[in-house]
């Protein structure tokens, strides 16, 4: 009961974000920030609160050159059936990559659910992903990666204004195993890790584009082509990663690497095909981006993203010293049609709208790597090859 009132307080400040002191029964001096006293009552809960994902295998060690890879994402864990994740088991692979809206935790069915302090529907969805015959068979095929995105985050669209992004990030972390490495012991889910000795190296940078991510500018035309949901930023304060993530993107870019992709949950290079989440809609971010590969003289960055309910390839030329290049993998069950008619400057190809997930294979020999978008079947829907040598 008493857990019950302190939690019902919480929920009423974080909901609207009331300035001030307050002070909670049962708990230790708090900040006047809402979100820190929310933070307070989270470092309560016990550690069987949180969903855990069954054991998975060790990443590959770091001397061991990567040749294949498959990525994916939007995976709605109430569906029964998930066969492009079943796919992904039976393929070789040195690495699997989840990019985000690993579950539909912000929503039951398709009622959209808010204002749940403790993150119910969240954890229900995690432990559901967890009971998953196909995720489970996954794990114990291939080492992964994860990043998250809206859905998996608790919010749909949301950024650092999601006031139980701490409980979230805990969740997270925790369910992924990753709460005891580096990315536990900062905010955001940021990290990245490198395999290969020199020569073969490929280093891959997860992004973190919801807990430090600013407000979008929502469009003034609602469902217009280009600008279905939201447009560019003119706010010179928009931010993406937040000041330690791009110190630390930073640091990274410096480090030696033959190939890096970077994943980021929402696109980076498209601009003018759609007008939903993506770097484009915080343009000052994305130049930001492009201007750090440059000055960190970082070559081989290829980018990897999800979230868009199809898949997509990308080329393009004159934002890097070499062309940027992006496969887009997303849904790997939650497909919301069977075609789709959406193309940007960039673009290679058509977008492929049914259910999918992402490979790269890498040839150490040429120096090039194949972007493939896979049916849920393993056919190869589209190809374009990359020169990072």
């Amino acid at each position: 009961m008493k857990r019950a009132m302190v939690l019902a307080g919480l929920i009423g400040l974080a909901a609207c974000q009331a300035p001030g002191p307050i002070s909670i029964p049962g708990l230790t001096r708090l900040s006047a920030s809402p979100e820190e006293a929310l933070e307070a009552y989270y470092r309560t809960l016990p550690d069987d609160f949180f969903p855990r994902a069954p054991k998975g295998l060790p990443l590959p060690p770091a001397d061991q050159p990567i040749t294949r890879l498959l990525v994916a994402s939007c995976l709605n864990e109430e569906a029964a059936e998930a066969p492009a994740l079943e796919e992904i088991a039976k393929e070789k692979a040195d690495l699997f990559l989840m990019m985000g809206d690993n579950v539909y935790g912000d929503m039951d069915g398709k009622q959209v659910l808010s204002n749940q302090a403790e993150l119910d529907e969240l954890r229900e969805s995690f432990r559901d992903l967890a009971a998953r015959p196909d995720f489970q068979a996954v794990r114990a095929a291939h080492p992964m990666m994860v990043a998250w995105d809206d859905h998996d985050y608790g919010a749909n669209d949301g950024g650092k204004d999601f006031p139980f992004r701490r409980l979230s990030e805990r969740i997270h972390e925790r369910f992924w195993g990753l709460e005891k490495q580096d990315v536990g012991a900062w905010p955001g889910t940021y990290y990245a890790r490198t395999f290969g000795p020199e020569g073969k190296r490929t280093q891959i940078i997860m992004l973190d584009t919801r807990f430090f991510r600013t407000l979008l500018t929502r469009t003034d035309e609602y469902g217009a082509k280009g600008k279905e949901r939201y447009v560019p930023s003119a706010d010179v304060r928009q931010d993406m990663l937040g000041t330690d993530q791009w110190t630390w993107l930073e640091n990274q870019l410096q480090q030696p690497a033959d190939l890096r992709l970077i994943v980021s949950s929402v696109q980076v290079v498209p601009t003018d095909g759609q007008g939903y989440e993506s770097w484009s809609r915080l343009p000052l971010e994305q130049s930001r981006l492009y201007g750090l590969i440059g000055e960190t003289g970082a070559k081989g960055v290829v980018f990897v993203s999800g979230d868009r309910h199809a898949a997509f390839l990308y080329r393009k030329e004159g934002v890097l010293d070499y062309p940027a290049y992006e496969l887009t993998a997303s849904s790997l069950n939650a497909s919301f049609s069977d075609t789709t008619d959406e193309m940007d400057i960039a673009q290679i190809g058509a977008g492929y709208a049914p259910e999918n997930f992402g490979a790269i294979d890498i040839d150490w020999e040429t120096g090039t790597a194949a972007l493939s978008i896979k049916a849920d079947d393993g056919a190869t829907v589209e190809e374009t090859t990359v020169k990072f040598k």
